[in-house]
């Protein structure tokens, strides 16, 4: 396998199509390239056709996929406010790519699900991109997990557009302005997830014992939001004044654990609190029975998580990846950090220097416990390796 990635910071969408182009013919010369991704700034939405028929004429990928994003992640850079494109390429000897793409029908309640292919590879992974406007992405993943049970799926929901259409995803030549397009990826490749979601726990665990579709009544037989009050007063001072909108809720996916860490949870907003009944309104259906935890996020756990969950990878896996995609929160990057590059600079300084590419994304698309989830805040990594034998 080869992998290459370039950068384009041209304003012209042309001149940044070509120049990303030829930085990958540069990079891999006359190789065939099998998978193409391309990610762009909001400054390139409105030509992106251009963009499209200059890739795939130039690049002559057997598949090209791509959508616009909030920022551009190139190798260890990350571009948030300015234009930017990226193309990320990769040379897959043996390893079968089955484009998919889907819109979503309001009217109807129906989904339209063009190319999707049939049921029988365990190992696939898929790489989603959709449009948070027009795509119930859950309910994707709900069937995407009828169909293919234990296949990955890996993406994130573009941006820069701030309503219904404005937008665009990219499959091969055809450009869209909603629904969602991706790839299954089967073969011999390794495609290892990373999700990073930013959190760290505190308090203590309880089980829900009492709740009602998304809102939390009792935890552990008290009001949950009186749990919720002694969770913060025992935090320390210097950390209450900024946990007032970093407090989540972490949900346990698999009960049958004997112990439960950081990656065993699925994190949740907190959406509000009635200070007359005791309940607390959580980003998630929930049920009695569940255990859950509070969940802290900052910088500092963001960061620590990342690091720790990339050093794992590397522990658990004999070969290293040799190329990845990243789909980050558009909640993440500067403003998060305070500092630029920080998702894109840890994971070149974890992986080395592999070609890495990706955008910050409106929500990120994810397996944690063995289910896929969509989720908010988070880092997700598609790691491409050689198989472990």
């Amino acid at each position: 396998m080869q992998f290459a990635v370039s950068l384009s910071k041209q304003v012209d969408t042309e001149a940044a199509a070509l120049e990303v182009a030829a930085g990958i013919r540069a990079r891999l010369g006359g190789t065939p390239i099998d998978l193409a991704c391309v990610f762009f700034s909001a400054h390139h939405a409105e030509e992106v056709d251009r963009v499209a028929t200059v890739l795939t004429g130039t690049l002559r990928s057997r598949l090209l996929l791509g959508c616009s994003g909030e920022g551009v992640i190139a190798g260890a850079e990350e571009v948030e406010t300015t234009p930017a494109m990226t193309v990320w390429a990769a040379v897959l000897p043996d390893v079968q790519l089955h484009p998919l793409h889907s819109s979503f029908s309001p009217t109807q309640d129906q989904f339209t699900l063009m190319g999707w292919p049939d049921a029988g590879v365990d190992d696939a992974t898929f790489l989603l991109l959709a449009d948070p406007f027009t795509t119930p992405v859950q309910d994707i993943l709900g069937i995407l997990d009828d169909r293919y049970p234990g296949a990955k799926a890996i993406g994130g929901l573009a941006g820069g557009g701030q309503e219904v259409g404005a937008n665009r995803l990219l499959l091969n030549e055809q450009v869209y302005d909603g629904g969602l397009v991706g790839v299954r990826i089967s073969g011999a490749v390794s495609i290892r997830p990373v999700i990073s979601q930013g959190c760290r726990l505190i308090g203590e665990r309880f089980v829900v014992t009492k709740a009602e579709r998304n809102l939390i009544h009792e935890l552990g037989g008290a009001p949950a939001l009186e749990r919720l009050q002694t969770v913060f007063e025992s935090m320390p001072e210097e950390e209450r004044s900024r946990a007032n909108r970093a407090i989540h809720l972490g949900i346990v996916i698999d009960e049958h654990r004997s112990r439960f860490e950081r990656g065993d949870f699925l994190i949740r907003n907190l959406l509000g609190a009635d200070q007359t009944t005791g309940a607390v309104a959580v980003g998630e259906i929930v049920q009695e029975g569940q255990t859950v935890q509070f969940q802290l996020r900052d910088a500092a756990s963001a960061s620590d998580e990342f690091h720790s969950l990339l050093a794992a990878d590397r522990e658990r896996h004999r070969h290293p990846p040799l190329g990845a995609l990243m789909f980050s929160c558009c909640g993440r990057g500067q403003g998060l950090f305070g500092t630029p590059n920080h998702d894109a600079g840890t994971a070149s300084a974890r992986l080395g220097s592999i070609p890495l590419a990706g955008f910050f994304a409106q929500g990120e698309i994810g397996p944690v416990g063995g289910r896929n989830f969509l989720h908010g805040y988070t880092a997700s990594l598609a790691l491409f390796a050689e198989r472990d034998s």
